[in-house]
């Protein structure tokens, strides 16, 4: 990663003409000739020695002059030449075009932009930090380039989650050096309906002041839109009629510099999104973010204070990226300090109980995660599965030797999108699903594959985006498609409505898996008894990896049988009669094998000690099952409608003795005593 530009911000009477002249000469000037050039005060004390950089090598800006803002004479530039720039001077700037706003959160009422310049002199973690100022440190490098956007004129769309809206306005309209207005709707304030009607709402009165300052004189004003995609209405891409009224508004006067806002999980239609020059996304927290004096610091440094780091023994802020870089900065304050209150009071907490702290708290902000507890060790046999799972984890993890020294590309491209677990009914894909995610200390989100599908057009498509959505803002998490086929199926070309909904479903599932970020562990797991039905696209190696779990073999039952033996039942089965069932269940999947211990146990607790699980009963249970299939088997050959003679009864009846024979212990009692059996 390329070592971040040191970052210096000026006050100019001219701002615009200032980051004019620093843009044309970045390749041939230096600080010093820009500073003889344009004169303007610093915000901090300068080091002599930048004049003589480069602008190439800086991140320079300049901004109007805000009251109450302390400002430095720059080294070697004459007095004279700056007064005009201060407060009070000829050329003095709009009080309203920058404000240094104060966080509420912050102990002692400190400055949200003091919090980087207090990182940048302590070396480490900040004394305090509230949520406004984690979410300028987090995105201080998006805001500075929204500000200059703004201030050539250009209208800014930006998409990020609405608890960050409040905090970004103020910052980046200051960064703009313009004036702002933000539409919003008075208390109690309505729109007047025509024909005397009542009151129209909210949503009118909102319009009609975008209307007003829409058409309004002046120019440099800049249009705030906090809540643009409400104001569109609907939930898809069509155009529906408060789109259509809201379009009409907007174009009235496409000249207007406009900055709006909109949530990921709400679509906007593209027409309104095209209004806009510059679109931008702030969706996943950055990994490194640069204090002031130009360094890069990790994320998870610069985002938990001093106190919260000591607590937790072993604190690393570099692990701790891949468990908070789906949440905002406005959610990790939250999630930090409640973590900091449930252990402050606790012995020796450490950073492991941070981390499981943060992984409760994102499963109990969303109404659908979960924190899996299913190591590969609850799952009996099946080791070759086991250990191609742990191969890809190792990678995902960034566990696997050597990983770091590979460059960014190469390492991006080895960590897999997710997986397609294939193979009968009954063998445990969703199990081995939830023992991955518990594998990666990560939430899980188990979805059926038909509650996806919706009558409605793009209905589908939008369910969709919202999951992988919200398994980003839960990252690190793994996102499980149980019935992978009913949504994933090969895409045909006819042309009525199902199949064109259906290739709509598998086209928003590639979007969603191209977009990948490696930055953020989403895993995503798709399981099907059909993979013959998949789409071949979904099928490419770059996106899915097919990994089949089949009917357990013989040592597999065995190991199985001993798993589901230990859960149920109150005396652990010696090895013979686990190699005995194990023997008499050839062709039976994992779940049918747990039936037996779970009906075994059943009948203990509902009948008493006379139905203890003993080798007999277990043999009955078997037998059972056997009688269940082959039934099954002769109502499938039997035309319908014709009755099943009796003797198929006794016939059935029959299968049951081998596995009794073969599992019952010789020493097996065969008179009237409590627990035997005639």
């Amino acid at each position: 990663m390329p070592p971040r530009r040191p970052r210096l911000r000026f006050v100019s009477t001219d701002p615009q003409a200032f980051d004019d002249l620093a843009i044309l000469h970045n390749d041939d000037w230096t600080l010093g000739r820009l500073l003889s050039e344009s004169p303007a005060f610093a915000l901090e004390a300068l080091d002599p020695d930048y004049l003589k950089v480069a602008l190439s090598s800086l991140n320079v800006g300049a901004t109007a002059a805000a009251e109450g803002v302390a400002l430095h004479l720059p080294p070697g530039v004459p007095l004279a030449a700056l007064c005009r720039a201060g407060p009070g001077g000829d050329g003095q700037a709009d009080e309203a075009a920058a404000e240094i706003t104060t966080d509420p959160d912050v102990p002692g009422d400190a400055a949200a932009t003091g919090a980087g310049r207090e990182l940048a002199e302590a070396g480490g973690h900040p004394e305090n930090l509230g949520e406004r100022a984690a979410v300028l440190i987090a995105h201080q490098v998006e805001i500075d380039r929204v500000g200059a956007y703004l201030r050539r004129g250009l209208s800014v769309l930006i998409q990020c989650e609405k608890l960050l809206v409040e905090h970004l306005i103020d910052e980046i309209v200051g960064q703009s050096g313009r004036t702002r207005t933000v539409i919003k709707a008075e208390a109690g304030e309505a729109a007047e309906s025509p024909l005397g009607l009542p009151p129209a709402g909210r949503r009118a009165s909102l319009l009609a002041a975008l209307e007003r300052e829409v058409n309004d004189d002046d120019e440099d004003r800049i249009v705030v839109v906090p809540h643009l995609d409400l104001l569109a209405g609907g939930s898809n891409t069509a155009i529906s009629s408060e789109a259509r009224e809201l379009t009409d508004v907007l174009y009235e006067r496409s000249t207007r510099v406009l900055l709006a806002f909109t949530d990921p999980s709400l679509v906007l239609p593209e027409v309104l999104a095209d209004r806009f020059a510059v679109r931008l996304s702030l969706d996943v927290l950055p990994r490194e973010v640069a204090a002031t004096d130009g360094r890069p610091v990790p994320v998870g440094q610069a985002l938990v204070r001093r106190e919260e780091a000591e607590l937790f023994a072993r604190f690393d802020p570099v692990a701790l990226y891949k468990n908070i870089a789906g949440m905002n900065a406005v959610r990790l304050r939250l999630g930090m300090r409640f973590a900091y209150h449930e252990h402050h009071q606790r012995p020796s907490p450490t950073f492991t109980d941070l981390l499981q702290e943060l992984a409760l708290f994102k499963a109990h902000t969303s109404n659908s995660f979960e924190v899996p507890n299913v190591p590969f060790d609850r799952i009996g046999g099946y080791q070759p599965v086991k250990d191609e799972l742990r191969r890809a984890l190792t990678i995902i993890s960034g566990a696997a030797a050597g990983l770091a020294d590979l460059p960014e590309p190469v390492r991006q491209d080895l960590v897999p999108r997710g997986f397609i677990f294939h193979g009968p009914p009954g063998t445990g894909k969703t199990l081995f699903a939830k023992a991955v995610a518990t594998e990666l200390n990560a939430t899980v989100l188990v979805v059926s594959g038909p509650e996806v599908t919706d009558m409605y057009v793009g209905e589908s498509e939008r369910k969709v985006r919202e999951l992988f959505a919200e398994a980003r803002r839960n990252a690190p998490s793994v996102l499980v498609f149980d019935e992978f086929d009913s949504i994933a199926a090969k895409r045909t070309g006819r042309d009525d409505g199902g199949s064109r909904a259906g290739n709509a479903v598998v086209a928003q599932l590639l979007t969603e898996l191209d977009g990948f970020r490696p930055e953020v562990p989403v895993l995503i797991i798709g399981t099907t008894n059909r993979i013959d039905i998949i789409d071949d696209a979904l099928l490419r190696p770059s996106r899915f990896r097919a990994i089949k779990i089949d009917l357990p073999d013989e040592q597999a039952r065995q190991a199985i049988a001993r798993v589901h033996a230990e859960a149920f039942l109150r005396e652990r089965p010696g090895e013979e009669l686990l190699r005995a069932i194990s023997r008499a269940t050839e062709g039976f999947n994992g779940d049918e094998i747990r039936s037996i211990f779970r009906d075994a146990r059943a009948d203990e607790l509902i009948n008493g000690p006379a139905a203890r699980p003993d080798a007999h009963r277990l043999g009955e249970l078997i037998g059972a099952l056997h009688r269940e299939r082959q039934q099954r088997e002769a109502d499938q050959r039997r035309p319908a409608g014709r009755p099943a003679p009796d003797t198929a009864y006794i016939a059935l009846d029959a299968r049951a003795r081998p596995f009794l024979a073969e599992m019952t212990v010789p020493a097996q009692p065969t008179g009237n005593q409590e627990g035997g059996h005639q």
